[in-house]
């Protein structure tokens, strides 16, 4: 029997959202859906909830959940990964609380800047144990990487291990068609081109029958932008840079110096940026779950509508022998965006078939979104380093070469917040080297 491997199935609502498409997919018919969680409640809970939704489906598959990972794995072939390591508490508050002290402001601090990168360090370790596993028991399967944060996590099982692993973001293929409706402009027959790193992909081209809509996309973007709104940071990015950017402006707002600065406190006002948000999501996340539970984990006529998740529909492809395009992260190895690193993961079209998957070749961004985006990708590229190496010195430097970080707090004050967030994360993050006692030189 065939498998796919959920490990995170405790996120209920997303194994909802994954392994309810993979019901609608004939091909899986007699696969085995594997459940794998470190809370054994949510476990259950969604061990019961995809058994509602398969008789409700009536699907031909079966689903098991698995108290051992490794067993969860074996003879997999493909697993999707919807961990967080650390969870709300105690380690999102500690994200956010520490720089807090510092006068560092976040919004999100789930990509980049000292929450991402944390979250980073935190997680790698993780992913690297669930690798050792699958080169074990299930040394061919397809790992669907949903974790953030995306670049980091799915560059270093790349580099590092010999998984195949692809990423997966919810924003490329809701961006131009959320852009457009946003202005009232319609979405239908719309072609596009996207490319970047994750979360901060472009959209390159955007045309209708051959005509290039961002004309009349940034007249009307700068109409709007004389009113309060909530994608006050793209639309700006965009009139600035000449191109619009996948993901949310809560999110690109710390990707960035421009925006969150204790010497202009009035932008944040000026380009409604929402401080503190990924906190106040998690609270009502939680309370929302708890009204929600029941309704969910024990309703009988459960129903699905096979959602915009591009998952089931890479395995789809890759079972079928159907071709199916879709915006992915993975190493840009031969330069598929020519003026980015090749040690970079970099989001681009790619096609998933019964070879596997295979990304497309982009070129030369335009230079100025090639160094927004390289700005992150040293970041990125400097956490990845630290995870191998386990020397402070590297936290320190990603640390310093953060756009946000760097534009808000002196060389001591990152290195002294960097020390304060090691030392509260605790057993979270492996030990580090005190660079004290190594040459830098």
């Amino acid at each position: 029997m065939s498998k796919i491997t959920f490990i995170g199935a405790g996120s209920t609502v997303f194994a909802k959202n994954v392994l309810g498409d993979c019901m609608y997919v004939p091909a899986l018919a007699g696969f085995e859906f594997a459940l794998f969680d470190i809370d054994n409640q949510r476990l259950k809970d969604s061990e019961n909830m995809l058994n509602n939704l398969k008789q409700g489906l009536q699907a031909n598959i079966v689903v098991k959940a698995y108290s051992n990972r490794k067993e969860a794995l074996r003879g997999a072939k493909y697993i999707i990964n919807a961990i967080q390591v650390g969870g709300y508490k105690p380690s999102t508050i500690i994200d956010f609380e520490i720089p807090k002290k510092y006068g560092l402001r976040q919004t999100i601090a789930d990509t980049i800047g000292i929450g991402g990168i944390f979250r980073s360090l935190r997680t790698i370790p993780v992913m690297w144990d669930f690798a050792k596993d699958i080169e074990e028991v299930c040394p061919d399967a397809l790992l669907l990487n949903y974790t953030n944060p995306m670049a980091t996590l799915t560059g270093a099982m790349l580099r590092y291990t010999n998984v195949k692993t692809v990423g997966l973001c919810h924003s490329v293929q809701v961006c131009s068609e959320h852009l457009l409706k946003s202005l009232g402009m319609d979405h239908e027959g719309v072609e596009e081109k996207i490319a970047g790193i994750n979360h901060l992909a472009w959209l390159l081209e955007i045309k209708r029958d051959g005509k290039d809509l961002y004309p009349e996309i940034k007249r009307r973007a700068r109409e709007k932008q004389q009113t309060k709104h909530n994608d006050m940071v793209r639309f700006e990015l965009m009139d600035k840079f000449g191109y619009y950017v996948t993901e949310s402006s809560e999110h690109n707002a710390e990707y960035h110096p421009y925006f969150i600065k204790r010497n202009y406190p009035h932008l944040i006002e000026k380009f409604n940026i929402p401080l503190d948000e990924y906190p106040r999501r998690c609270i009502e996340q939680i309370e929302r779950w708890d009204k929600m539970r029941d309704e969910m984990v024990f309703n009988k006529h459960l129903t699905h509508t096979r959602s915009h998740e591009y998952g089931s529909r890479i395995i789809e492809a890759i079972e079928t022998n159907i071709p199916f395009k879709f915006g992915g992260n993975i190493l840009n190895t031969g330069r598929l965006i020519s003026n980015l690193p090749e040690k970079a993961v970099v989001e681009v079209s790619c096609i998933a078939d019964r070879s596997g998957i295979t990304p497309c070749y982009v070129g030369d961004l335009p230079e100025q979104l090639a160094a927004l985006n390289r700005s992150n990708i040293n970041t990125q590229l400097l956490t990845i380093e630290a995870a191998v190496t386990k020397k402070k010195e590297h936290i320190y430097q990603a640390a310093m070469l953060d756009p946000h970080t760097s534009a808000e707090l002196s060389i001591d004050d990152i290195i002294a917040m960097c020390d304060d967030l090691i030392e509260a994360h605790g057993n979270w993050i492996p030990k580090f080297e005190d660079p004290k006692q190594i040459s830098f030189i």
